[in-house]
């Protein structure tokens, strides 16, 4: 039997198991007859079932792909002097055959079949192959050691050597029920077991197919069965769970939602589940919603629970979700089930108590959980197709009248006429049903036309569910938006607004079965509540089920079944029931009924003719299981449900909401977040987790952004492309940066630009830098620098030139959000740094055995991480190493020929030579690795660059050159000529002569080039002009005092250096005839880089800002009060903090008034002074940022749910 889309399965009294396909019309009876089944439960790629004797099979469907399971272990030999390699190993060394590690014992015939469903599929074999690439003759990899790198060359220290045997075995009982031997006694399980349910598929995707597959013994007693996967589909152990009382029955979701049921009737609930533990925590306990009968049966779904009580009532349980797996409370639906089950898409099934049928819970939507109506499944089996019965139609409206029902149907229709009388009268039915009865059987001549009319006729909610609806909403608690994932539709609802379904408790009087269980679209469900109920099926006839199983069952809301409409003629007992109709009692129904829905119409009509004219509206939302780190003590990520809800307006313009479900002392709460707020989404650079932090002004100020991590790379960049569009829409910003627009770098090397507002520089009210939105284009760049006709070049890692071609986009930004063209690839490479550390002892030298207290002996530059070769990551899965590991001989301060720096010890200034007072040294490793991503770029070819500087801005015509200097990664002063508009990339390089390296260059307006050498000392060059682009010689200027300069940035008159103690420096005495100034003033400390741009206006990224919470790797700062008699400014403001790496802002030359400039010291913090040099006479304004206090702090954004 091949694997349909997806089966129904069920189990008669006879314990023989059928299937029911969603595209079929018959039960087909399951293989292995001889076995008969108590329960099954099933997924989309197996079943598990419990037979008759208490032990557990699976069913696992054939496929195109074998299930295989390589096993593998090595054999290790040594290198002897006298014999080469043997299999002679030192006493201390690993086994003669091992695993990869060494530490187990796995010797070739050690290895034997898990189970009788497995068979080998060959004998053992050599992998001659090492990481892709084939080895020499015989598998051999060589090292130095146990345990080391191994290589499939051999060297002269090769001492050792291994290689790997292969042998794969394959499951092969598929499409046949294996049975599921336990390890420990192959004669029995652990227990007897009486139910079993599986699930748990969603709750993460490593390994591929992994299940959570949980049962319930005879003595109450709750297992779990370990390492459930596609590549182990029986699992391998059986491991107990406690419980907190006696189980019964248990049921399990897809995702992590864990039900069971207690003899006494209560419910337990299992808490804790999720990809890290998915046998969850602790069990919580939920009452039963009738106190004098407990719960029988409990089925869960991806986010809904029902139960049917030992009275036989069907409950619906409230409020369900990942964070409250307990839900709020129960409801009562029509209908008495012996069990119930809940497939894919929460829809749900069960078997009647009375006809022993299975029904099929319709209206089950995102929005209406409980759905509306059951309706009986009345396909036959496969065996059944070759009997015969009449010709008459089940679909024939007459054949289903007794007089009980035509009196039913008077009632109903006067009833219809006076709508006080709705829920007055004894014996009504309050579900549409009856209603629709009336115009199938009396809107057509044949059983053509009442079919379709029956589907098409339009219920009235308001009016036949009026007293049903008043009282369901009556007991709605507020509404919260609650979104939860669903496999078959990803739309969230809202808390469900309990209407327009046939809900017990609105009702006041009871139901006939008959009509209770009739279905607003067809008529064929009313042929298994026969009025002659007394006659039962007999088994060969009818089947009489005792489980069903829609855990594998996807219903397409929006595809027809073939399930309830008869594959034959009736059988004799339906048949017994036709009765004539006559011509006039059809007329006279049929006049009654358009009467009656013509009187209905206009009711409606006058209730609402006071409302507006409604206008559309669309809500569009995508949800997702992210995790949060919490921002209150003790910090921590937590697992939390996210959810963003975007609505189109009435003008046409798009805003989003994302909100942020957690809990909180086990109370729900949420935080929620206006896109058009949000000033930033940033990737965040974590090894451990795949991380983003979302800013806005406020979390800013506090340096407290939003940091969310999901489970993969491709799920990240999924919701920041997705946020980063959003973010756009509700800024109404579209297209390529303008001209003026503000690049930056982070220090992962992500570009971002953001559009600079008139009143940022300027203007009786400055805007806040941290008010300023950043959006994200794809690429990966070092640096970057802009002018203000739209000329942007960048520098990679690798030292590669990149320019800008006017595109937007790129990157993990796709579709509407990136350009069709002027996107190409791009390709960067970095090198990944360790450092070896040793410590000098008397006896042997230098040794790696370092001191209790001092750092690891494989570290990063810090020390305080242990980073090995081995254990060495590239930065993200983005990166792949393209070298080995390599001795780097170019740190600060030189090395020795080996590599080595000497210090006196841990940490401490390290120089190239030993001494006789050191006693540590370290040496640098260096790998390359390499990304390969796409963005508006394009390579300049052949120089290799370190820095870049255009000059800010002109007033020449398009065409005419724009002048752009830069220094090779070498050090030589280069000239780029025939840069325009037009052509941003130029034509050629000019050699500019120096006698010494440089490392840092600048032009500004006017054609000032400023230099700084490898040295640290300054430059200015001389006569440079349109006429003259390389000038005509180099003019020294004194650094300041006892300081080496590594950066220099030129604005309009003003001219700003940076030394390598983070010290800012502003010159002074510039003017038009003396352009190399006089003297240097201290502006401020802890700058890493910064940008003066074409209004010489001053923008940084500064360490060590007050208020941060971590050592940050940069913030953004913008210089504010910057005047022409103020060229220094006055106070610093606050941009984003953490992890910025470069800016430049050399393109917003967007002039304004310069007025008066208010005094902003005292609203704009500063970064903080320590160690600063007070004896200049000014003082630097700054105040402590605004800070939360952890009271405060504990909820500020909080809302409860």
């Amino acid at each position: 039997m091949a694997m349909p889309s997806s089966l129904l399965w069920a189990v008669d009294i006879f314990g023989r198991v059928y299937t029911l396909s969603t595209v079929g019309q018959y039960w087909e009876l399951c293989k292995d007859t001889q076995l008969e089944f108590k329960r099954v439960s099933a997924v989309k790629q197996c079943c598990w079932g419990i037979a008759c004797d208490h032990q557990v099979y699976t069913y696992v469907f054939s496929g195109d792909v074998p299930i295989r399971y390589q096993e593998e272990t090595y054999e290790n030999q040594r290198w002897n002097p006298v014999g080469g390699f043997c299999e002679k190993l030192l006493p201390s060394d690993r086994w003669q055959w091992s695993d990869v590690s060494g530490l187990k014992h796995q010797q070739l015939d050690s290895f034997t079949l898990p189970s009788p469903h497995w068979e080998w599929e060959s004998d053992w074999y050599v992998d001659e192959n090492i990481g892709g690439e084939p080895t020499e003759k015989g598998g051999w990899t060589y090292a130095i050691d146990f345990p080391s790198t191994y290589t499939k060359d051999k060297r002269w220290n090769s001492c050792v050597r291994r290689r790997r045997w292969i042998r794969y075995r394959r499951y092969k009982s598929r499409d046949v029920w294996a049975k599921i031997v336990s390890h420990d006694e192959p004669d029995q399980l652990p227990d007897p077991f009486n139910d079993i349910s599986i699930g748990g598929w969603e709750i993460t995707d490593e390994p591929l197919g992994r299940l959570s597959v949980w049962a319930v013994s005879l003595q109450g007693r709750v297992w779990y069965r370990e390492n459930v996967c596609h590549h182990n589909p029986e699992g391998s152990t059986w491991s107990l769970v406690t419980t907190p009382g006696e189980v019964v029955q248990i049921s399990c979701g897809p995702y992590d939602l864990l039900w069971a049921t207690l003899w006494e009737g209560q419910a337990i609930v299992r808490e804790g589940i999720d990809r890290n533990n998915p046998q969850g925590i602790s069990w919580s306990t939920v009452e039963s919603p009738s106190s004098e009968n407990g719960i029988m049966h409990v089925s869960v779904g991806v986010d809904v629970v029902w139960c049917v009580t030992k009275d036989r009532k069907v409950w619906f349980r409230r409020g369900v979700n990942s964070h409250n797996p307990c839900g709020t409370s129960w409801i009562e639906m029509v209908g008495e089930m012996m069990m119930v089950t809940v497939g894919l898409n929460n829809q749900v099934w069960g078997i009647g108590c009375d006809d022993r049928a299975i029904y099929f819970r319709q209206g089950v939507t995102p929005s209406e959980l409980s759905g509306k109506t059951w309706k009986a499944i009345v396909s036959g089996r496969e065996s059944d197709r070759s009997q015969t019965g009449s010709s008459t139609s089940l679909l024939s409206a007459g054949c289903f009248f007794t007089d009980d029902i035509q009196n039913q149907t008077s009632a109903v229709i006067q009833g219809d006429a006076d709508p006080s009388s709705d829920t007055e009268l004894p014996g009504v039915p309050s579900s549409p049903a009856s209603t629709a009865l009336l115009g199938a059987a009396a809107a057509g001549n044949g059983p053509a036309s009442q079919a379709e009319t029956s589907a098409q006729l339009p219920v009235d909610p308001l009016h036949s569910e009026q007293g049903e609806a008043t009282a369901a909403s009556a007991s709605n608690e507020k509404d919260n938006l609650e979104m939860n994932k669903s496999p078959g539709n990803p739309n969230p609802s809202a808390e469900l607004q309990w209407i327009n379904i046939d809900l017990k408790e609105a009702q006041k009087h009871p139901v006939l079965s008959v009509s209770s269980f009739a279905d607003t679209s067809s008529l064929s469900s009313l042929g298994v509540f026969s009025v002659g109920a007394e006659e039962q099926y007999g088994a060969d006839e009818h089947p009489l089920w005792a489980w069903v199983s829609g855990g594998g069952c996807l219903v397409d809301l929006h595809s027809p079944l073939k399930w309830f409409t008869a594959p034959s003629g009736l059988s004799s007992s339906v048949q017994s029931l036709s009765l004539s109709i006559t011509p006039a009692q059809t007329a006279a129904w049929r006049k009654q009924i358009f009467q009656q829905l013509s009187e209905r119409t206009k009711r409606e009509l006058e209730n609402f003719r006071h409302y507006e004219q409604a206008i559309e509206q669309s809500v569009w939302v995508k949800t997702g299981a992210l995790q949060w780190w919490r921002n209150w003590k003790p910090h921590k990520w937590m697992d939390v449900r996210v959810a963003l809800e975007q609505f189109t307006g009435s003008d046409g313009m798009r805003d989003s909401i994302l909100f942020i479900y957690y809990m909180y002392h086990e109370e729900k709460k949420y935080i929620h977040v206006f896109l058009n707020e949000v000033t930033i989404i940033v990737e965040v650079l974590n090894e451990a987790k795949h991380s983003f932090a979302l800013y806005t002004p406020e979390r800013t100020k506090q340096r407290w952004p939003i940091r969310l991590a999901a489970a993969t790379e491709q799920e990240m960049h999924d919701w920041l492309s997705l946020l980063n569009m959003s973010c756009c829409e509700s800024r109404r910003i579209q297209g390529p940066p303008s001209h003026h627009a503000i690049w930056s770098v982070t220090c992962k090397g992500d570009i971002f630009v953001s559009e600079p507002s008139p009143e940022l520089e300027a203007g009786p009210q400055l805007m806040p830098c941290d008010q300023m939105f950043w959006r994200q284009v794809g690429g990966h760049l070092r640096l970057i620098e802009s002018n203000s006709r739209g000329v942007v070049w960048g520098v990679g890692y690798d030292h590669t030139a990149w320019v800008y071609t006017g595109g937007y986009g790129g990157g993990f930004i796709q579709g509407l959000a990136s350009s069709a063209d002027n996107i190409y690839t791009q390709s960067d490479v970095k090198c990944v740094y360790i450092y070896e550390n040793q410590r000098w002892n008397p006896v042997t030298g230098y040794s790696s055995r370092g001191l209790p207290t001092d750092r690891y002996m494989w570290s990063d530059a810090s020390g305080l991480q242990e980073c090995t070769k081995t254990n060495t990551k590239p930065p993200s899965p983005q990166w792949s190493w393209v070298s080995d590991w390599y001795i780097d001989f170019s740190p600060a301060g030189g090395t020795d020929r080996e590599g080595w720096q000497y210090a006196a010890d841990f940490p401490a200034s390290y120089h190239g030579h030993k001494t006789m007072k050191d006693f540590v040294r370290r040496r640098r490793w260096a790998r390359k690795c390499k990304i390969v991503t796409n963005g508006p770029w394009l390579e300049v070819p052949p120089v290799t660059l370190w820095d870049i500087s255009i000059i800010p801005s002109s007033d020449a015509d398009d065409e005419e050159a724009v002048a752009l200097w830069a220094i090779s990664d070498k050090g030589d002063v280069l000239c780029r000529l025939g840069v325009t508009q037009q052509n941003p990339a130029g034509t050629s390089w000019l050699h500019v002569g120096t006698d010494q390296p440089f490392i840092s260059i600048s032009i500004g307006a006017f054609y000032q080039v400023w230099a700084i050498a490898r040295d640290g000392s300054a430059f200015y060059r001389g006569s440079v002009s349109p006429n003259k682009p390389a000038g005509d010689c180099w003019y020294h200027i004194p650094s300041p005092q006892k300081q080496k300069l590594k950066q220099v940035s030129v604005g309009r008159t003003s001219v700003f250096v940076l030394d390598k103690n983070g010290n800012l420096w502003y010159r002074q005495g510039i003017t038009p005839s003396y352009p190399q100034g006089s003297t240097w003033d201290h502006v401020s400390n802890n700058i890493r880089k910064m940008s003066v741009g074409p209004l010489d206006q001053v923008w940084v990224i500064a360490d060590k800002v007050q208020g941060s919470h971590s050592l940050s790797c940069g913030t953004v700062c913008h210089r504010t009060g910057v005047q022409p008699l103020e060229p220094k400014g006055l106070s610093w403001d606050y941009g984003i903090g953490g992890g910025w790496e470069h800016i430049t802002v050399r393109g917003n030359a967007t002039e304004a008034a310069r007025g008066a400039m208010p005094d902003t010291a005292e609203e704009n913090p500063a970064p903080s002074k320590e160690g600063e040099d007070e004896s200049k006479g000014k003082t630097e304004h700054s105040k402590t940022p605004l800070m939360v206090s952890e009271s405060q702090e504990l909820d500020r954004y909080s809302v409860n749910c």
